[in-house]
């Protein structure tokens, strides 16, 4: 692509092959009626089902799709900061391979940056098995109570922002839970909005409570940690006053000529 674009989707994925043509149809739908400059970068999590050879056939048609490869599994965050340090434009969307994010909510996403530096998602009506929905409440109640911030969804991986915003989310493993809360610290202007959530088609979910609760719990630690001890201070610069000039009596008379 010769000119950057406008919109930069982010889409991490790690064995994701029967979802990959399904998304594509979705997010070309999405982006064709948004009307903007857009690429797509897909950052394969080290797949071992062809991922991304799917990804591959879709760059034989479409010169907006890029794909990062990972040589092994690093993980969500890892595939997120990939990601970033790759889009090139001036606003950031991130979501799932997995059909449950819809990119018909793009749109909303993205007008609600008129009035803020990031919009992030909120799944008012989760399509997860009940024990996952229960373990994400949880979750969210544990995390506000600690951070003291207020996040109905932190961990939706729908997200739209500024391209300022990324040097604000650290690349630690982990961080992709509370990317809110982290602009929020750094002086963002963070708002959530209503998305739709639907139910897993294809391939099983990568995330439970057994491989992901004490690491979240030690993440959530680590987040108040830095909110604790981040830079707060207001300062001013003292403008050296300007001086008029002023002519010297000698340089103001006037130097009479002879003839």
């Amino acid at each position: 692509m010769s000119q950057a674009p406008e919109l930069s989707v982010i889409v991490p994925v790690f064995n994701e092959v029967e979802n990959i043509s399904l998304l594509w149809e979705e997010l070309d739908a999405a982006l064709g009626r948004l009307g903007l400059p857009a690429e797509i970068v897909f950052v394969d999590d080290g797949s071992t089902d062809g991922s991304a050879d799917a990804i591959r056939a879709l760059m034989n048609h479409d010169s907006r799709v890029r794909l990062l490869c990972f040589e092994a599994n690093a993980g969500l965050t890892a595939a997120f900061h990939a990601g970033y340090g790759a889009a090139r434009g001036r606003i950031v969307v991130t979501l799932d391979a997995d059909l449950q994010n819809d990119p018909r909510d793009l749109p909303p996403l993205l007008a609600a940056l008129e009035d803020a530096d990031a919009a992030v998602g909120w799944r008012r009506a989760r399509h997860d098995p009940w024990l996952k929905r229960v373990s994400s409440r949880v979750g969210n109640a544990v995390r506000n109570r600690l951070t003291g911030d207020e996040v109905r969804d932190s961990a939706c991986s729908l997200r739209a922002m500024r391209r300022e915003c990324l040097g604000a989310i650290p690349p630690y493993a982990g961080m992709h839970r509370f990317v809110p809360t982290l602009l929020r610290t750094a002086g963002y202007r963070v708002v959530e909005v209503p998305v739709h959530h639907r139910p897993r088609r294809f391939g099983r979910s990568k995330f439970g409570i057994k491989n992901r609760a004490l690491r979240a719990l030690i993440d959530l630690l680590a987040v108040r940690w830095m909110m604790r001890r981040a830079l707060r201070y207001q300062v001013r610069e003292v403008v050296r006053p300007v001086q008029e000039k002023t002519l010297s009596p000698a340089a103001g008379r006037m130097s009479g000529g002879g003839a």
